[in-house]
C-alpha cells in the first residue's frame, strides 16, 4: 500500500471514530421505527380484549358477541368481551385509558360518555383521550310495564304519575344514561314527578320489572323478547318512527311528546393509535358487520346497522357533546 493510501485510511478512521458518539443515538432510532412498523404489519399477535359498560343479556352484549366471533375469524386471534357494568355504562370505557395504544385493549362506546364531562368532575375527555374506530349500531329504546299493569297508553302513564307524584317507579341502566335524562325530559314536559330505580344494565333492570321491584322501565330494545312472548306492554318508542316489530305502538311525539332519541355506539381505544392498527381493526368489524348473524341479532333488538368511519364516528362523538351540554344545563344536573 503506497503511503498516500495509508494517510488516507488514517483519516477516514478517524472521522469514524470522532463521528460514531454522534451518530450512535440516531442509528439507536431506525430499529424503534422498524419495531413500530412491523408491529403494525404484523397485527394482531394475540388476543383482542373489548370492555362492555353493561350486564350480560343486553342490546350492547348481545350484539358484540357476534361482531366478535366474526372478527375472531377475519382477523385469527380471539376476541375476549369482558363486562363492566355500572355508572351509566361508562366504566368500559373509562378503564381504558391508561392502557397501551397497541390495539389490543378497547371499548364500547355508549352516548352516556359524551355527557360525562358535564355532569360528573372527570380530568380526560371523549373528543381528546380516544380513538375513534368505528360506528357500530345504535339502540331502539321504549317504555315498558308489566302485561298485567292497568297502563295501557302513554296517556294512562301520565295521568297516574300526575295523580300520585313520586309513586310511579321505573328502572333505567343507569344514573345519567340516555334512558334516565330521556325520562327526565319527559317528566318535564308532561309536568309529572317520577321515581327513578337505577340499575346496572338493562339485563337487571328488565329483570326488576319482571320481578314486581319496579312498575315501569325506560329501556333499549333489549325489551323485545319479553313484549313478544306477552309478559311486558310496551307504551311507547322513541325514535322518529314506530318499530316494524311493534306497528301498533305510537313513538313519543304521537304521544304529544317534543323528543325523538337515538344513540348510537361503536368501538374505542385509547388516544395515540398507530392509524395502521386502527385501519385494520376498522376493516375487520365493517367485515364483520356485514355479516347475516350480525344482521339477524340486531334484527331480534329490534336495531340496525349504523356504520361510521373513524373520521365519521369522531365528529359524531363532537357533535354529541355539545348536544349534551346543552340537555344537561337545561335539566340543571352539572357536576358541582
Amino acid at each position: 500500500m503506497t503511503d498516500s493510501r495509508m494517510r488516507q485510511g488514517r483519516r477516514r478512521m478517524a472521522a469514524a471514530l470522532v463521528l460514531s458518539p454522534l451518530l450512535a443515538p440516531l442509528a439507536g432510532l431506525q430499529p424503534a421505527r422498524s419495531w413500530a412498523a412491523g408491529a403494525a404489519a404484523c397485527f394482531p399477535r394475540k388476543p383482542l380484549k373489548i370492555a362492555i359498560g353493561f350486564a350480560p343479556g343486553g342490546s350492547t352484549d348481545a350484539p358484540m358477541r357476534v361482531l366478535g366471533e366474526q372478527v375472531a375469524r377475519i382477523l385469527g386471534q380471539p376476541v375476549v368481551i369482558e363486562n363492566k357494568p355500572g355508572a351509566g355504562g361508562v366504566l368500559g370505557v373509562q378503564g381504558i385509558l391508561n392502557a397501551p395504544a397497541d390495539g389490543y385493549t378497547l371499548a364500547i362506546a355508549p352516548a352516556g360518555i359524551y355527557r360525562l364531562p358535564y355532569t360528573q368532575n372527570i380530568r380526560w375527555s371523549p373528543d381528546t383521550d380516544l380513538t375513534y374506530i368505528i360506528g357500530l349500531t345504535g339502540y331502539a329504546f321504549g317504555i315498558v310495564v308489566p302485561a298485567n299493569s292497568p297502563l295501557r297508553t302513554l296517556q294512562d302513564y301520565v295521568a297516574y304519575a300526575k295523580a300520585h307524584p313520586g309513586e310511579l317507579t321505573y328502572s333505567t341502566p343507569g344514573i345519567a344514561t340516555t334512558n334516565h335524562l330521556t325520562m327526565e325530559q319527559l317528566s318535564r314536559q308532561f309536568g309529572m314527578v317520577l321515581n327513578h330505580v337505577p340499575y346496572k344494565g338493562s339485563a337487571d333492570s328488565l329483570q326488576a320489572l319482571l320481578a314486581g321491584q319496579v312498575a315501569s322501565a325506560a329501556e333499549t330494545s333489549a325489551f323485545v323478547p319479553y313484549v313478544e312472548s306477552g309478559k311486558l306492554r310496551l307504551l311507547a318508542v322513541w325514535g322518529d318512527k314506530r318499530m316494524a316489530r311493534f306497528p301498533g305502538v305510537p313513538t313519543l311525539q304521537e304521544s304529544g311528546a317534543d323528543i325523538v332519541q337515538k344513540s348510537p355506539w361503536g368501538l374505542v381505544g385509547p388516544r395515540n393509535m398507530d392509524p395502521a392498527i386502527v385501519r385494520t381493526l376498522h376493516d375487520a368489524f365493517y367485515q364483520a358487520m356485514q355479516s347475516p348473524a350480525f344482521v339477524q341479532v340486531l334484527e331480534r333488538f329490534d336495531m340496525a346497522p349504523d356504520y361510521r368511519s373513524p373520521q365519521d364516528f369522531h365528529a359524531f362523538a363532537q357533535a354529541s357533546m355539545r348536544k349534551e351540554k346543552a340537555v344537561v344545563e337545561m335539566l340543571g344536573l352539572q357536576a358541582k
